[in-house]
């Protein structure tokens, strides 16, 4: 019962635009939209009791949903946290090494080529001449667009791991 009442007071915190992207019945939709406009802390207290006792009536799938999309948010989702280490070690990979550019465009064909090796140069040349990271968070992206690209939106740490140094040699 707490835990649901907790659920909700973290759902009553989130930010007007993530709390949209949540899969939510209108009942507790509304419920939380009227916690966020009351300031008396005790109305407030019994509004967020309220919240409680609309989420006990809930379903547990729309309960396990709704948790899903707060872990999303969180960066607390193990597949969210192993896909973003891989979009980081494949950029080490491609500022350290030409083939791991070749690689990456074979298992990622409908990248723009052209346009990643000029990412990748920009972010060579910003990391020797101690400049702010521009094209080294531009080449983040692009990796990750590609990943999305492959993975049709969905991605799997397991899949896609990137070349190791040891492999390559």
């Amino acid at each position: 019962m707490t835990a649901l009442q907790d659920l909700g007071v973290e759902l009553e915190g989130l930010a007007k635009d993530r709390l949209a992207r949540v899969p939510m019945p209108e009942a507790l939709a509304d419920a939380i939209h009227q916690a966020r406009r009351i300031t008396s802390h005790e109305g407030k207290r019994r509004q967020m009791q309220y919240v409680g006792k609309v989420m006990r009536g809930l379903d547990d799938d729309e309960v396990e949903a709704i948790r899903r999309a707060l872990e999303g948010f969180k960066g607390t989702s193990k597949a969210e946290t192993a896909r973003m280490h891989l979009i980081e070690r494949w950029r080490e990979l491609l500022l350290a090494d030409d083939a791991a550019l070749t690689r990456f465009l074979g298992e990622h064909p409908g990248i723009d080529v052209q346009a990643l090796r000029n990412t990748i140069r920009n972010a060579r040349k910003e990391k020797e001449q101690g400049k702010p990271p521009r094209y080294f968070r531009e080449l983040f992206q692009a990796i990750k667009t590609a990943l999305d690209v492959k993975d049709g939106k969905v991605a799997s740490a397991a899949e896609d791991q990137p070349p190791t140094p040891e492999s390559e040699a």
